[in-house]
């Protein structure tokens, strides 16, 4: 009998997202076209995209691609409330584990990243002026 109390307590302090879904996300960065390198706000980047890193669940970033002849693109990638993530924090605080719901909560455990993959659409620097002032040719009749 002691021990099921214990192990009942013990669930009832468990943060259940924090053990089922981690406090980290895999999150993919993706360019159009391929290529790119892409750094976030937060620090970590890629030297060539596609890649993939690991950002905790969450933290809010601005991704930034800068492929070669074009433009720099920015994204920013939010946070949402997971369906998955929403399920684990109501069955915390179901099976009476306000503690685990908190924990959850705080590290960010019922959040995805959106997007995800995040996509990059690169603009062409332009080499060439604008042809500005042209005539066009009077047709012969």
């Amino acid at each position: 009998m002691p021990l099921i109390a214990a192990c009942l307590s013990f669930l009832a302090l468990t943060a259940c997202g924090t053990v089922t879904r981690g406090t980290t996300e895999q999150v993919t960065f993706l360019s159009e076209p391929p290529g790119a390198a892409m750094r976030t706000s937060l620090g970590p980047g890629c030297p060539v995209t596609p890649c993939t890193l690991e950002v905790a669940r969450k933290q809010e970033f601005v991704s930034t691609f800068s492929p070669p002849g074009h433009a720099d693109v920015q994204v920013p990638v939010t946070t949402k409330l997971s369906g998955s993530g929403g399920a684990s924090m109501a069955g915390n605080l179901v099976a009476g584990g306000l503690i685990g719901a908190g924990i959850d909560a705080h590290n960010g455990t019922a959040y995805d990243h959106t997007p995800n993959p995040v996509i990059g659409h690169m603009v062409p620097l332009t080499s060439a002026p604008a042809a500005r002032g042209r005539r066009r040719a009077a047709p012969q009749s």
